[in-house]
């Protein structure tokens, strides 16, 4: 494992011994400066069940935790009792597990379960899962009543670095990804490592896709340090995940808090999206994980990128094996391109009747442009039969 690298763009972690933990563990504090609306996000190990951290997050009567038929069974209890120790009324929603269920029905029966409890305007969503129940319990938590506080636990390593941080709360409608949903930030984020030492390491795979995107596109230096840690990463060393983490979310954090309804800025965070997103919507939602969508997606618009003339071969090779080691794929589909096309003209990043694509000029250097669809096309050929 290589030594983390230095940045003085980033914001740094700081060290919040308030939360409380043994010796060696590692807590950290970061903050998405919105203004009113800022948050703070806790990362370490240990805090599911910290009652005191749950006390600052939770200030309402009622709680109602959004969770899924996997992640309930394992956490729920442990939320559950450490928000009871603070006087909480809790009760739960429990979901089906899977992309597959990210829609309207299951939005319904959040809202159901709400409106059946007669939950208050002045309570409290708690999102305990991935990105799945944390994007449709932002949603909810956006829409009941105009607008109720909700705090993120993301329980998958992409929930983590990702979609639970920024705002962004959406459900899919079969035509595209997320095109159902609202800007809406949480309260905090509460981000405990220890959870990943139950994750599928499929899934572990696809949350490292996202963190990965971060060092190509954003961050040079910290795709550097990937390369050279990618093997601690896959055997989920605590030491180099923590970093792994808190870099990711430290970069996301920025980034929102320059953009945070993705005017310009933050756009580049959807590398590999666009041709993902088409291919998650193609295989069917759920069949290929996000995670192992976009690792494919950032091969397809890299190839892209240098076949533009912009993104030097040797980079290209570097990020496509850095997503082979990290057991995503790196073959498309052999779809034709017209249903690539189809698909990705439904991307929130097209304009004026014109698919844009998060590019590569090099590693840690994104831009956001129009591309031809005959270019496009080259690039669906070469990586539906590549490997």
């Amino acid at each position: 494992m290589t030594t983390p690298p230095a940045s003085d763009t980033l914001p740094q972690a700081q060290d919040a011994a308030l939360l409380g933990g043994g010796p060696g563990q590692l807590h950290h504090r970061l903050e998405v400066s919105l203004a009113e609306r800022s948050y703070p996000l806790y990362i370490g190990s240990g805090l599911l069940g910290n009652t005191a951290l749950w006390k600052s997050m939770v200030a309402t009567r009622q709680v109602v935790v959004v969770t899924n038929d996997v992640v309930g069974p394992l956490y729920l209890s442990i939320v559950r009792q450490a928000l009871e120790a603070q006087g909480r009324e809790v009760s739960e929603i429990v979901l089906p597990d899977g992309e597959a269920y990210k829609t309207i029905e299951s939005f319904m029966q959040i809202m159901d379960g709400l409106m059946s409890r007669h939950i208050e305007r002045k309570a409290t969503l708690v999102a305990l899962g991935g990105g799945v129940v944390g994007d449709m319990a932002g949603f909810a938590a956006a829409c009941y009543q105009r607008g109720i506080p909700f705090v993120q636990v993301p329980t998958t390593l992409l929930s983590q670095v990702d979609s639970s941080v920024g705002g962004k709360t959406a459900i899919n409608h079969p035509l595209g990804k997320n095109m159902i949903g609202a800007f809406y930030q949480p309260r905090a984020v509460l981000i405990d490592l220890d959870v990943l030492t139950t994750l599928p390491r499929r899934e572990f795979s696809a949350g490292l896709a996202e963190i990965i995107k971060y060092g190509a596109a954003l961050d040079r230096g910290f795709f550097d340090w990937l390369e050279g840690s990618i093997d601690a990463l896959m055997a989920r060393d605590v030491q180099a995940l923590a970093f792994a983490v808190e870099r990711s979310c430290a970069i996301k954090a920025q980034v929102v808090a320059a953009d945070e309804r993705e005017a310009g800025l933050r756009a580049l965070l959807n590398f590999g999206h666009t041709f993902g997103h088409a291919i998650e919507a193609g295989m069917g939602f759920g069949r290929w994980l996000h995670g192992e969508a976009v690792g494919c997606g950032m091969v397809m618009a890299a190839d892209l990128s240098a076949r533009l003339g912009q993104l030097a071969a040797a980079d290209q090779s570097r990020l496509v094996a850095l997503i082979g080691r990290a057991e995503l794929p790196t073959q498309a589909p052999a779809w034709p391109a017209s249903q690539y096309l189809a698909s990705m003209a439904h991307d929130k990043k097209a304009e004026g009747g014109e698919i844009r694509y998060v590019l590569l000029q090099g590693l840690g250097q994104a831009e956001l442009r129009a591309v031809g669809s005959e270019r496009v096309a080259e690039t669906i050929a070469a990586v539906s039969r590549a490997g």
